[in-house]
């Protein structure tokens, strides 16, 4: 106590409070371990605490297919919570860039706490791959909460029986399917468990894949309806073709009947929107991309202030805004002094010395933009800039 008596004694002053007291010894300790903070020692230790930014660490791995896993995440402790059908955006760090993604959660909430994903690795993915095939256990990611509007209705859980509902999923689009079936119908032990707020559901899982051993999660729909939970119909392309939307009156004879749940390329997604559509039938979608990014040799660049200007592919973007009288912030104009770094709103760019390409998609990147030097970039299609 001896060593801050300075600090609490008045000497004819006022007296210190505690609180200024603490104040200064974070200065002193902020001071300590400049350029770090004291919480970034804490993250080290504890990245998982409350009131740090939201991260999880991923506990397991559970291979699918070949080209498939289930991730399972510890989620740190301000983590909210999720209803099944919902999504959350994860952030890793992947050759030095902080990439973020969307994958629906696969299971409903669970008694130990931890969230699940499941991630198919598509070629060229350079997040996908890296969480399939080479992210270790251990490893803390960025979250954010979850989030979607992809989740049946509050009054379903009251009042299931006689409800019927048709799941139609293709590819990775039944990932949050069967986070729904699980909530529905929890797997235990002794077998398939039906509760109360599954008792008397009629659900029918149209799943689409390439081929079987493709098909993610075709275990867990065929013990579904091996036990009665569900009627699945799997349909692969191998055997059966590409599935015609118009098949589904065949494939579901009371399909009329049905609200649809459907989850999978966007092809297939607008073919069922046009049938349902005119059909006058319920339909509830959801798709992570989309908009697909076109990448190509110049484009339109536009800037959040308003302004837009066409550039092809050998003008820089600090040129670029420069010539569409934005005030672009600049330094050397070399690419070494990274005086001219903004963010990269949604789009693509190529970076001049190399050809290498950076892209931003809106729900899939980090929501204030991946950053770019302007002074060596140049705009790979339709992009913009947020400055």
């Amino acid at each position: 106590m001896s060593s801050f008596s300075p600090l609490l004694q008045s000497a004819g002053r006022r007296r210190t409070t505690w609180s200024e007291v603490r104040t200064r010894l974070e200065k002193v300790a902020n001071a300590a371990v400049t350029p770090l903070m004291p919480a970034d020692y804490l993250d080290l230790f504890h990245p998982l605490r409350s009131g740090a930014p939201l991260r999880g660490r991923i506990v397991e791995l559970v291979p699918e297919t070949k080209d498939a896993a289930t991730i399972v995440l510890k989620p740190g402790s301000d983590w909210a919570g999720h209803v099944p059908g919902q999504y959350l955006r994860i952030g890793i760090d992947v050759d030095g860039v902080r990439q973020w993604r969307a994958y629906s959660l696969t299971h409903g909430p669970r008694a130990d706490g931890l969230i699940s994903i499941t991630v198919k690795a598509v070629p060229g993915g350079k997040v996908s791959n890296h969480l399939v095939h080479s992210c270790p256990v251990g490893s803390v990611v960025h979250l954010e909460q979850a989030t979607g509007e992809f989740v049946l209705p509050e009054t379903l859980t009251s009042d299931p029986a006689g409800t019927k509902l048709l799941f139609v999923t293709a590819g990775s689009g039944v990932t949050p399917v069967i986070g729904m079936l699980r909530n529905l119908f929890p797997v235990a032990d002794e077998g398939v468990v039906h509760l109360d707020r599954s008792r008397g559901l009629d659900i029918t899982v149209v799943h689409v894949a390439p081929t079987r051993p493709d098909s993610i999660f075709l275990r867990d729909l065929e013990a579904l309806d091996a036990s009665g939970s569900i009627r699945l119909v799997a349909r692969y392309d191998d055997q059966h073709g590409l599935l015609d939307v118009a098949e589904l009156a065949t494939l579901v004879p009371d399909l009329a009947e049905r609200t649809t749940y459907a989850c999978g390329p966007g092809g297939l997604l607008d073919a069922l929107d046009a049938h349902h559509a005119e059909a006058g039938l319920d339909l509830f979608t959801e798709q992570f991309r989309p908009a697909l990014v076109a990448v190509g040799d110049g484009g339109e660049v536009s800037f959040t202030s308003g302004a837009s200007v066409t550039a092809d592919g050998a003008t820089t973007l600090l040129d670029a805004g420069e010539s569409a009288g934005v005030l672009m912030p600049s330094g050397c104009r070399m690419g070494v002094c990274f005086g001219c770094v903004v963010p990269l709103r949604e789009g693509s760019v190529r970076d001049l010395r190399n050809g290498e390409i950076t892209t931003a998609v809106p729900g899939e990147t980090a929501p204030e933009g991946v950053p770019i030097q302007t002074c060596i970039t140049a705009a790979a299609g339709p992009c913009h800039i947020g400055y």
